[in-house]
């Protein structure tokens, strides 16, 4: 498992449903990290997460969960990692929920 994964996967196991944000970086070989992702969160019994992004590769990374397993089950909202300057409290930012749909 990389870094980036665990430090995933200890966000969700602390906070419940967590957000996050996997960019699509194809490997060499055609695969994304997303493969090992969604192994890793099945392997630990997660069955849903949110992602709240902007950035435009966010349709080929919800393609690729969907492949393998992850679909969206809707919106919601969620407080992100920042604060916001007005209220000096964490923004509630719009976030897509994900879940295993497996059979």
């Amino acid at each position: 498992c990389s870094l980036l994964i665990l430090l995933i996967i200890s966000q969700i196991l602390e906070n419940g449903l967590s957000t996050f944000f996997i960019p699509h970086h194809p490997a060499k070989n055609g695969d994304s990290d997303i493969e090992e992702i969604t192994k890793t969160l099945k392997e630990n019994g997660i069955s849903e997460f949110t992602i709240s992004s902007t950035f435009s590769s966010l349709i080929p990374t919800l393609a690729e969960f969907a492949k393998h397993g992850f679909q969206m089950a809707g919106l919601t909202e969620v407080k992100a990692n920042y604060t916001d300057f007005q209220t000096q409290e964490r923004a509630v930012i719009p976030a897509i929920r994900m879940e295993l749909k497996e059979a």
